[in-house]
């Protein structure tokens, strides 16, 4: 049943912050009991893939700045407060995908690549260094000036623009050091102690979207995630 609803989403079936039809009619669409369901919408709620507003109904999530940045965003400061990062653009380049590259996005090696780096200040200084990579084939019209001109965050752009709803992320983490680039834009000395963040985010039905190269400088940082925590109610 959960498979069903997510079939519809991908095809485009109900947009971002569009309601989802009645829980009766949709058992009746695939002959399934309201418990059958319940449950099915109960777990994408979980996922954060539908939201449930209280007197309203059940709508597709939609990427907000809060919803982007608290959900995928995990670094806070020495107290554990979270802020909003506020992004610097560095750079946007076209390239071809190496293997690992290739394993990870599921295309060929040498397949057509975007690679983009930017910036992320917490109050107001540097504090992560990003390094994004994802399929051209999967953004066909995608330019500078369009990424560069977004309103909201790049999985929000992600979403209006091409349809495309990141609904989780794998993450990888390991202790490293900062590089002459990671240096300069940090703020840091080169070969300083870094936190590194391999990220891949992911939409409907486990398509990879994005690879994500995170390096942190964690002086006054730390990485900080809740594991288990009921998060369904939160909407940005």
């Amino acid at each position: 049943m959960k498979a069903a609803i997510t079939s519809a989403l991908v095809a485009g079936e109900w947009k971002p912050g569009a309601a989802i039809p009645a829980e009766a009619r949709l058992a009746e669409r695939y002959a399934v009991s309201i418990g059958t369901l319940r449950k099915a919408i109960d777990e994408l709620v979980a996922e954060q893939i539908l939201v449930r507003r209280q007197g309203l109904g059940t709508f597709v999530a939609v990427h907000g700045p809060t919803r982007n940045r608290f959900h995928f965003f995990h670094i806070v400061d020495a107290e554990g407060r979270r802020e909003l990062p506020q992004p610097r653009f560095l750079g946007f380049d076209r390239g071809r995908a190496d293997a690992q590259e290739a394993m990870l996005l599921r295309i060929e090696a040498g397949a057509r690549t975007i690679r983009i780096t930017n910036l992320l200040l917490l109050s107001g200084e540097p504090a992560v260094l990003d390094t994004i990579v994802i399929a051209a084939a999967m953004f066909p019209d995608l330019t500078e000036a369009r990424f560069r001109a977004r309103d909201s965050t790049i999985y929000h752009f992600y979403q209006t623009h091409y349809g495309i709803n990141v609904v989780r992320t794998h993450e990888r983490l390991r202790a490293g050091t900062a590089d002459r680039k990671a240096a300069r834009e940090l703020g840091i000395a080169p070969g300083a102690p870094v936190l590194e963040i391999l990220r891949t985010a992911y939409t409907y039905h486990d398509v990879p979207v994005e690879l994500r190269h995170s390096v942190v400088d964690t002086r006054a940082r730390f990485y900080e995630a809740d594991r288990g925590k009921a998060e369904a109610g939160r909407q940005g």
